[in-house]
């Protein structure tokens, strides 16, 4: 770190021009980032994506269909409506209530579009048909793409919402930390460079990949609270080292050490990110990597721009003082420390007791794939989507598209009697509703009598496009449709057995219930390796920082627990439906987001608390006086960094996307849980209970010194 110090502290008006020419580069892209966001990033390349490209590619099957809602409108409206749109030339065909009985009523009716063409802009689409159909009352858009496009929509106006809530908090907690007005903004100033400087790179990268909607949301949720959180601690250590020397050497010193904490606590951050890489949905895949760059360019400014604007500033940091700020307040948090290790065993117990009450409601959790319910329900594509689930009971149903493969074809007698065999065994499904084939759609019972149907020169004319409708070469497709929703057990466990079943044919399926059960079995597969990457290199890690065995297992113990009540909070509030909530479910990526991005914020706070306990034991010997010191000397700036975390998370609490959300409440309330119960009741608490054995580590010799055993 010295070379990074002296050449921050010999060159900082270069390093900020170069910097603002980062920022000023960066941020017109940046104002792009939104156009390049598209689907909720539930993909993953599967069976499911396999077989939709199939049945897309060789049967002509649409590449997405949307649907005009019409409620309350005459035949007349309706069919007007459809040719405004089909003279648009977007559409590749369109199915019109007024020609199909099963999608229409005397109220509510559906027209379906069909899109062929992978190439088109949906986003653009989409405005395109809003705009020829205007405001006509009664007359809505909805599907896939047209509810991507409001969710893309909800979520800028949710992170405005959330900034105008969160930075102003944020001001005024460091108001109270700092007491000044220039040492407060120079933070917020380092987070929206972060923020913005981070937009514009996963602008760049958005134009190679597929990116998540949910990033606009999580990456400057993330950002901002990381960088604010760094440059509390930098200015904190800044001001202390000031007080006994020079500027150049101040900051010098600070890069050294605070420096170092920040880029460790980076570190630990990108070690749950990384993590994320392991499950191969896109959207955890979008985040860790989005996450990365924005934890990168938040150490990256925090340990450049940041000393280098206070090499500028000097002390003009102290300018315009609005509050005084206590220098005895550890004094406080000394006695408080001491009455908490005086009752280890009875505060260690109580903490436990709230810790167990907050995670019971876990076992109920249910967990979803986010789809039309994370719009709010104000926004029209949802309510007319409802509607004609309502309706038309689409949401008791669900299709699939069975893709079978036979090396000689279909077209022969063989071919025949292995399609037939195949329809009788899923007509025979008691969970099946419909089975469509070249037999049920003609109405021929036999492969015999379909071929002498097809001897007959008149009805071969009739059978053989119906044939090319099913059977392209060796491929047969087969939709089915089952009865019961595609986000049910009922519906995943169906496709499991069928995709587990051993046929001749090759069989593979695609559709909705496919799709679920793919993205939850790689989640719940690869859950586990991922959380286990974490937890063993977070240990080796804290080993190796506090040579010490007891505190990596009581850090890495105390973070799930405290996660654990995390969630169990998120479920008697989402799910259960309290605080103003509609009852509800919880987010798939909700336990795999929330548990990656805190448990390497919450190591943080654990290094840096351990860290001065380390420190203040290296020198007495003594696990009592070190745990009381450790606290009293850190507690304020992790509590006002704790604060800062949960406001500018805690934030998103008012916005309307569900999923995001479920992530601000829960980052906020682990935090808030981490730096409460875990940090000032259960860590002093056990550190007195453990006494010297919390700095033990097998086959240490000598006497302690900077963290080796002292007996």
């Amino acid at each position: 770190m010295r070379p990074l110090a002296k050449f921050v502290t010999s060159v900082p008006k270069y390093i900020i021009a170069a910097w603002v020419v980062i920022f000023v580069g960066l941020a017109i892209f940046a104002v792009r980032l939104p156009s390049y966001l598209q689907g909720d990033g539930f993909e993953m390349k599967g069976e499911h994506a396999e077989v939709m490209d199939i049945v897309s590619d060789q049967f002509d099957m649409p590449a997405e269909t949307m649907f005009l809602v019409f409620d309350g409108v005459s035949d007349a409206k309706i069919q007007e409506t459809l040719t405004t749109v089909e003279e648009l030339g977007v559409t590749s065909d369109s199915v019109s209530p007024l020609d199909v009985e099963k999608q229409y009523t005397a109220n509510v009716s559906y027209a379906m579009l069909h899109f062929d063409n992978d190439d088109l802009d949906m986003s653009q689409v989409v405005t395109q048909i809003r705009d020829a159909i205007g405001d006509e009352k009664g007359v809505t858009l909805t599907g896939a793409s047209a509810i991507s496009k409001d969710i893309n929509t909800a979520s800028q106006r949710d992170l405005m919402t959330a900034e105008a809530i969160g930075l102003p908090i944020a001001i005024i907690i460091l108001l109270f930390a700092f007491g000044t007005v220039v040492a407060s903004f120079v933070p917020i100033l380092i987070g929206v460079v972060t923020v913005v400087t981070s937009f514009g790179v996963l602008t760049l990268i958005g134009s190679k990949l597929d990116l998540s909607i949910f990033v606009l949301n999580i990456i400057p949720m993330l950002g901002l609270a990381l960088s604010i959180d760094f440059a509390l601690l930098f200015i904190s250590r800044y001001r202390e080292e000031r007080r006994k020397s020079a500027i150049q050497e101040a900051v010098s010193t600070t890069v050294r050490t605070a420096g170092r904490s920040i880029i460790f606590s980076a570190f630990c951050v990108f070690i749950g990110l990384g993590a994320m890489f392991i499950i191969r949905v896109a959207i955890f895949q979008n985040i860790a990597l989005g996450g990365m760059i924005v934890v990168g360019m938040a150490v990256l400014s925090s340990v450049t721009l940041l000393p280098a604007l206070l090499m500028t500033l000097g002390d003009r940091i102290e300018k315009w003082q609005l509050l005084k700020v206590k220098t005895n307040g550890s004094d406080r948090w000394r006695d408080f420390a001491n009455g908490v290790i005086k009752r280890p065993v009875l505060i260690t117990s109580i903490a436990v007791v709230l810790l167990s009450i907050a995670i019971i409601p876990v076992k109920n959790m249910e967990l979803t794939i986010p789809q039309i319910d994370s719009l709010p329900k104000s926004y029209d594509t949802r309510q007319a989507y409802e509607l004609i689930e309502k309706t038309f009971e689409m949401d008791r149903q669900s299709s699939l598209y069975l893709v079978a493969e036979r090396a000689n074809g279909w077209d022969d007698e063989a071919g025949l009697q292995s399609m037939k065999q195949l329809e009788d065994a899923l007509t025979a499904d008691p969970l099946v509703d419909q089975v469509q084939t070249i037999f049920t759609a003609s109405k021929i019972d036999t492969a015999q009598q379909w071929e002498q149907a097809m001897q007959m020169p008149q009805m071969a004319s009739s059978l053989t496009p119906l044939l090319d409708t099913f059977v392209n070469g060796d491929l047969l497709l087969i939709p089915v449709t089952i009865s019961a929703k595609g986000s049910s057990e009922a519906a995943q466990d169906w496709v499991r057995d069928w995709s587990a079943k051993e046929t001749e044919w090759n069989l593979r399926i695609g559709g909705h219930p496919k799709f679920n059960q793919e993205i939850f079995d790689e989640i719940w597969d690869k859950i586990w390796i991922a959380l286990g990457v974490v937890v063993a290199t977070t240990f080796v890690i804290l080993m190796i920082a506090f040579r010490s065995i007891l505190i990596p297992i009581k850090a890495i113990a105390m973070n799930v627990i405290g996660l654990a009540s995390t969630f169990g909070i998120l479920v008697y509030i989402f799910q259960y439906g309290h605080f103003g909530m509609e009852a509800g479910t919880i987010a798939l990526i909700i336990p795999v987001l929330v548990f990656s991005l805190v448990f390497g914020l919450s190591m943080d706070y654990e290094v840096f608390l351990i860290s001065r306990m380390q420190e203040e034991y290296a020198n007495t010997y003594d696990n009592d006086y070190s745990t009381v010191e450790g606290l009293a000397t850190t507690s304020k700036i992790i509590t006002s960094a704790a604060l800062i975390m949960i406001v500018i998370t805690g934030a998103f609490a008012f916005t309307d996307v569900l999923p995001v959300k479920q992530i601000g409440v829960g980052i906020a309330v682990a935090v808030a849980i981490d730096a409460t119960i875990i940090r000032l009741l259960l860590v002093p608490s056990l550190m007195k209970l453990f006494g010297k054995w919390n700095w033990w580590l097998p086959f240490r010799k000598g006497p302690y010194k900077a963290g080796n055993w002292h007996s």
